[in-house]
């Protein structure tokens, strides 16, 4: 055997994969990538598919229309082994119910409305009803103009000044109390000379019947001291001032009271300027007539120990003996 007759051995080839694998499968990738985007970015038009949907249909057979005289029908496991029943009459022409009649009340008396009955008691109409109560309504609200005028007679003075409005709500009396003269820039004491003021509405109130419901309203402007976190806190305390006023002199009961602190959640006017605010900082009393104020409910004595306990169960509304 020659040297020429030797076979030739190719030497190992590198570990690992061929450079070229590495730019064959980016441009795979790419050509992949290519192609969704194409399809992507493609539109199809019905009415285009449509007709060659058509052709390929009429070409292949695929869904042919083929006209059949009988109604196509299926089979199933009941129509093999089971047959129709006959519709047969019911012994029955008509259909019968028993039905068994309810004790119904029975009256007393009856007579035509306005016609007294035996017990002493006179029928009336629904009409007759509304009648009288709006009857009712109607002399509780002229009587409440009546003091209403009156109140403002009193505090000419302080009404003709801007510092006191009184106005009714249907048959409820409303004293509107300004800040201006009142109460000083975020404070909760009634000036010295408001004083006279409060006695004329004290003496005017123990006169009047209702409940009585003192009001705080502040403005817009949040306040934040060490005596008033909020404006919650300052028109709670402006009301129960007002309060203590009103129940001086003893003449009026603390249960005809009851103290409410709003906030700026119910303005007068918006508060965009600053006579708009001055006008929103007020104490108000209503006086609801045709509310009686409801008297104490005592519950069972408890032990010492257990009534110096706070109840969980108090009224969210501030009394005026409650606070301060």
């Amino acid at each position: 055997m020659t040297d020429d007759e030797e076979e030739c051995q190719c030497p190992d080839p590198p570990p690992g994969l061929p450079g070229w694998l590495a730019t064959f499968a980016d441009l795979m990738s790419l050509l992949l990538c290519f192609f969704v985007l194409l399809l992507t970015f493609s539109e199809i038009d019905a009415m285009k598919y449509k007709q060659i949907a058509d052709t390929m249909k009429e070409a292949f057979g695929v869904q042919k229309v083929i006209k059949d005289k009988d109604i196509p029908k299926g089979t199933s496991v009941i129509m093999r082994h089971f047959s129709p029943g006959k519709p047969e009459p019911t012994p029955l022409n008509m259909v019968r119910q028993f039905t068994t009649d309810l004790p119904k009340p029975k009256l007393d008396e009856q007579c035509e409305p306005g016609k007294e009955t035996k017990q002493g008691r006179k029928l009336t109409t629904a009409g007759q009803q509304q009648k009288e109560i709006s009857t009712q309504t109607e002399e509780m609200r002229k009587k409440s103009e009546a003091v209403a005028e009156k109140l403002t007679a009193s505090l000419k003075e302080e009404v003709d000044q801007g510092s006191i409005e009184v106005e009714t709500r249907g048959s409820n009396i409303v004293i509107r109390i300004q800040e201006k003269g009142s109460f000083g820039s975020g404070a909760a004491n009634l000036r010295p000379s408001f004083i006279p003021t409060m006695e004329k509405i004290r003496n005017q109130l123990a006169t009047t019947e209702g409940l009585i419901s003192v009001e705080g309203h502040t403005d817009s402007i949040p306040i934040e001291t060490a005596e008033f976190p909020s404006n919650w806190a300052l028109s709670s305390a402006r009301a129960v001032v007002v309060a203590h006023e009103i129940l001086a002199d003893g003449r009026i009961l603390p249960s005809r009271i009851e103290v409410k602190g709003f906030a700026d959640t119910r303005p007068l006017v918006p508060n965009n300027t600053r006579e708009n605010r001055a006008k929103n900082r007020r104490v108000e009393i209503v006086v609801y007539p045709s509310v009686e104020a409801k008297p104490p409910v005592f519950s069972e004595k408890l032990p010492e120990s257990e009534s110096e306990e706070p109840s969980t169960q108090d009224d969210f509304r501030l009394r005026p003996e409650e606070v301060f």
